[in-house]
C-alpha cells in the first residue's frame, strides 16, 4: 500500500542541512512523521566543500528525524543546487518501423532514454531530462504523442546538467552517513512539487526559491517546466553585507537581519533604532532600521535584476499569468513580495509547502524554509512532469510490455537455432580453402 511507504527528504543546504520522512494518508495528502536539522558548515553556495563536516551534520539531522518518528532510515532523496547547474534544450528523434501500428508508451521512453546518452561538456553530468512538446511526423506542439500513428517522433528536451565532481562529493557524504541516495533532485523542481499548484503551472508561474547560500529559478508553462537556473547569491550575502556595513559580528548581523529586516527602506520607521551588546568592556552599538533596510533593498534589487534577467533570457516573461511565488527562508523577509512586483511588474505570492500537507506532527514544517525538503519527500509519491504518471498507470491498466517486432515473411522459428547454424557455415568456410582463392 502506498500510505505503508515512508519516504525521507534529505536538503543539503549552505544555512542548514534537513531531513524530514513522510507518507501518504488515505485522502493523498502528505503526513510529516519526523524532522530532523542541523547548521550546515561544510557547504557554500550548495556545492560541498568539507566532506566530514557535512557527513556529521547529515548523521545529526537524520538521526533526528529517525528518533522523531521512530524508524530507522536507509534510503533518502537527495536535492542538489548550485551555480554549476545548466540547463539547455536539445532535440532528439527516433524512427518506427512502418508496420507499427501507433506510437507506445515504449516508444516515448526509448527517446528519452537516448538523450540521456548525448554528449554533455567534460566534467558534467545529466540528472534530469525533461519532454518539451512532441513532434510527430513533423507535426509540431503535441502534448502527449501516444496513440497516434506515425514513423518519426522527435521532442524537444529540457536538459539540466550538474558538475560531476559536486555530484560525487554529495553522493560520497551520503554514503559516508551510512545512507544511500534513492534518488537526485535539481532543488527548484522539489520546491515546486510542494508550493505550486496546477493552475499556475498550467497559466505559467516562475517559482523562486531564496536559500542561504542560492537563489533557484523554475519557470512552468502549460504544466511543463520550461528552464531551470541557480543564482550563485542568497540570504548568507546580504547577512555579510549588514556584518560589513554595520561592523557587527556574523551572528548579530543574522538576528538583526531576521528580526528588523525589511526590504523596501521606505517602510523602515527612521526614528527606530535598535541596540547591540558591544565586544568586551565596548559600549553598545546603536543601528537604525532605515539604514539597516537600506543595506539589505541594495542587495536585494541586485538579486532581483538578475533573476529578471534570467526569465527575459527564457523567452517566458509575457506568458507568465501566475506571477511570481517566492519560496525559501528569504522569503520571509518583510515587504520582499512588493519589492518583487515594483521590479518585475508581476504578481508576486508567497509559497508555503501546505498544498500537498496533511496531519504533521510539526507545524514549523508548513514554513517556508522547509519547500525544499517537503518537495523532496513528495518527489517519492508523485513524479515531476505529470505525463510520466501518467504513462505508468497506462503500462499498469494495460499490462502491455515491449514486444520485439518480427517482420513479415520472416518465421518465428528462423531466429530459433540460429547461432548453430551461423558457426557451422563459418566452419565450412574455414574448412575449404577455395573459399580463399588458395
Amino acid at each position: 500500500m502506498e500510505n505503508d511507504k515512508l519516504i525521507v527528504g534529505l536538503d543539503i543546504g549552505t544555512t542548514k542541512i534537513c531531513a524530514i520522512i513522510g507518507r501518504k494518508n488515505e485522502f493523498g495528502k502528505l503526513e510529516v512523521l519526523g524532522m530532523g536539522k542541523s547548521v550546515s558548515d561544510g557547504v557554500e553556495r550548495g556545492i560541498v566543500t568539507n566532506i566530514d563536516k557535512t557527513v556529521n551534520a547529515i548523521v545529526k539531522a537524520v538521526e533526528e528525524c529517525s528518533n522523531m518518528a521512530e524508524v530507522d532510515i536507509a534510503e533518502v532523496i537527495v536535492g542538489i543546487a548550485g551555480q554549476h547547474i545548466q540547463s539547455k534544450i536539445m532535440h532528439g528523434s527516433i524512427m518506427r518501423q512502418p508496420t507499427e501500428d501507433e506510437i507506445t508508451v515504449e516508444d516515448v521512453q526509448r527517446l528519452t532514454a537516448d538523450m540521456h546518452n548525448i554528449v554533455v561538456p567534460p566534467g558534467n553530468s545529466i540528472i534530469h531530462v525533461m519532454p518539451q512538446d512532441y513532434t510527430v511526423d513533423y507535426e509540431g506542439g503535441i502534448k502527449d504523442p501516444v496513440g497516434m500513428s506515425g514513423n518519426r517522433l522527435e521532442a524537444d528536451f529540457h536538459v539540466i546538467t550538474a558538475q560531476t565532481t559536486a555530484i560525487n562529493n554529495i553522493n560520497k557524504c551520503v554514503k559516508r552517513a551510512q545512507l544511500s541516495s534513492k534518488q537526485l533532485i535539481l532543488e527548484p523542481l522539489a520546491s515546486s512539487l510542494s508550493v505550486l499548484s496546477e493552475e499556475e503551472k498550467e497559466a505559467g508561474v516562475c517559482l523562486i526559491d531564496i536559500g542561504g547560500g542560492t537563489t533557484d529559478i523554475a519557470i512552468f508553462y502549460e504544466n511543463i517546466i520550461r528552464h531551470t537556473a541557480v543564482i550563485p547569491l542568497g540570504g548568507n550575502i546580504i547577512t555579510a553585507d549588514i556584518k560589513e556595513g554595520c561592523m557587527l559580528m556574523q551572528n548579530q548581523a543574522e538576528t538583526l537581519k531576521t528580526r528588523f529586516g525589511k526590504a523596501i527602506a521606505a517602510e523602515a520607521n527612521p526614528n527606530e533604532i535598535v541596540s547591540i551588546p558591544g565586544l568586551k568592556n565596548r559600549a553598545p552599538k546603536e543601528i537604525s532600521i532605515r539604514n539597516l533596510a537600506s543595506i539589505i533593498q541594495a542587495r536585494m534589487e541586485e538579486i532581483i535584476e538578475i533573476v529578471q534577467n534570467e526569465i527575459m533570457q527564457s523567452g517566458y516573461y509575457k506568458k507568465l499569468a501566475g506571477g511570481i511565488v517566492l519560496t525559501g527562508g528569504g522569503s520571509q523577509m518583510q515587504f520582499i513580495a512588493q519589492l518583487f512586483e515594483y521590479m518585475t511588474g508581476l504578481d508576486t505570492r508567497i509559497g508555503f509547502p501546505n498544498e500537498h500537507l496533511g496531519k504533521s506532527v510539526l507545524e514549523e514544517v508548513k514554513s517556508p524554509m522547509y519547500a525544499t525538503t517537503v518537495g523532496l519527500v513528495l518527489a517519492g509519491f508523485k513524479s515531476l512532469d505529470m505525463r510520466e504518471e501518467m504513462y505508468k498507470n497506462r503500462v499498469a491498466n494495460t499490462g502491455v510490455k515491449p514486444k520485439i517486432q518480427v517482420r513479415e515473411g520472416i518465421s518465428k522459428d528462423f531466429f530459433k537455432n540460429i547461432g548453430e547454424r551461423l558457426k557451422g557455415i563459418i566452419s565450412d568456410d574455414i574448412g575449404d580453402d577455395t573459399a580463399y582463392g588458395n
